[in-house]
């Protein structure tokens, strides 16, 4: 296969995702559809991972991703190794993305225990008692409803989604760098025998 073809079905693959990563945290600043006050959303939605990191650092290599593949071959080193740059950024977009959701599901979300106060009840527990693997303790939050599901729904979507990106994008690193020292690819030369 071509690596302009493998560049150009990799871009294609991240817009979705992207896209699905900036919803996720989008609707990571609604928990259960509510509008809450800024002061009672879970602090790490504010890193922006699923808007910045999976999403607008992974949709700028996309699209030179698809640029570099345009019509299968590009024969352009340098929009190759330009890919592999803006790849690198992805990579860094993705793997930020996968961090701060990986923080988000063990420290739990912000929410109303009942006293009218938003505190981060789980953030101190140990893995061995984390509430993701006990589902008794989520009736400590009272407010917002459902907050506990909210969060792990979408911070495992920002993971999952996070994971594959970096990893497309790592892919896309190997791709380009092969596309700018061997060329973008191998055309087969047609030889016109006249007189046959």
């Amino acid at each position: 296969m071509c690596t302009g073809k493998c560049s150009k079905c990799i871009g294609i693959t991240l817009f979705p995702l992207a896209a699905c990563a900036i919803v996720s945290n989008i609707l990571l600043y609604f928990p259960n559809g509510q509008v809450l006050q800024l002061s009672e959303i879970t602090d790490l939605v504010w890193f922006f991972h699923g808007i910045l990191g999976a999403g607008i650092l992974v949709i700028l290599p996309a699209f030179m991703m698809l640029g570099a593949g345009g019509a299968g071959c590009c024969a352009n080193r340098c929009g190759m190794l330009l890919s592999v740059v803006l790849a690198v950024l992805g990579f860094a977009g993705g793997a930020y993305c996968a961090v701060i959701s990986s923080l988000g599901l063990i420290g739990g979300p912000l929410c109303n225990t009942g006293d009218g106060e938003y505190l981060y009840p789980f953030r101190n527990d140990t893995l061995e008692d984390s509430y993701l693997f006990n589902q008794t303790t989520w009736s400590i939050c009272k407010e917002p409803a459902n907050i506990i599901l909210w969060n792990i729904v979408l911070f495992s979507i920002l993971l999952v989604i996070g994971v594959i990106e970096a990893i497309l994008c790592f892919v896309q690193v190997i791709n380009g760098l092969t596309g700018f020292i061997c060329g973008t690819c191998m055309r087969k030369r047609k030889t016109n025998i006249s007189g046959m």
